[in-house]
């Protein structure tokens, strides 16, 4: 390999150092992927901790990966567990209310969960984004798959719930008419999974909102 200049190894290992850290993160963003597609956070958030066999009941998977998920995850800082000491099978472990905001309420401002469907689908799909780029051609969103689907839908969720409408009161002249209760029609163009199309209707029940996808399956 041809290079020129004298080696920075202080820079090279800065971007081996990057590179190694960002790989670990995504590791640890597939480990929350599977937390959430399983609904391991929720029944944890919801019904309070659980041992290994009691979170396998729960969410009606098997105990092993049960307990090799929970342990992954407290070894990562996401879930506390009560004794470590205690034998695998006899530990318990919690998902605490700061993290459950980010994890499993998905009205929350901070919840980020859903970005691990995000990268799922995102890395689904490589093989025909390196395709492309040899013919030129591009990549349907409908190869992306329900991953980055329900991700994308989630991640705007909250924000569309909370923040939406007062984007849109904000506008000149659309906030005011918003704001006076007209009978507008709305028609929310690229509405994905319509959690917009939803909270704009909540907002001024008295338009009519048609939320509009090209995209069947959202």
């Amino acid at each position: 390999m041809a290079t020129e200049g004298i080696l920075d190894e202080a820079r090279r290992d800065a971007l081996a150092e990057r590179l190694v850290e960002a790989t670990l993160g995504a590791l640890e963003v597939f480990s929350v992927h599977i937390g959430w597609r399983l609904g391991l956070y929720a029944e944890l958030a919801d019904w309070g901790p659980a041992t290994a066999a009691e979170l396998a009941r729960r969410a009606e998977i098997d105990e092993r990966y049960a307990r090799e998920w929970l342990e992954q995850q407290a070894v990562a800082g996401l879930l506390e567990v009560d004794d470590a000491g205690l034998p695998a099978d006899r530990r318990t472990y919690r998902l605490s209310p700061e993290h459950a905001d980010v994890l499993a309420d998905p009205d929350s401002l901070a919840y980020l969960a859903p970005f691990g469907a995000l990268l799922a689908g995102i890395g689904g799909a490589l093989p025909e984004v390196v395709a492309a780029y040899r013919t030129g051609e591009g990549v349907s969103f409908a190869h992306y798959g329900p991953d980055l689907r329900d991700g994308q839908g989630e991640i705007n969720r909250p924000s569309f719930t909370h923040e939406l409408p007062s984007w849109l009161a904000g506008i000149p002249d659309v906030g005011d008419a918003l704001r006076a209760g007209r009978p507008l029609r709305i028609a929310d163009v690229g509405c994905g999974q319509g959690y917009s199309s939803v909270a704009i209707a909540r907002a001024f029940p008295a338009a009519r909102v048609d939320g509009l996808d090209a995209d069947a399956a959202s």
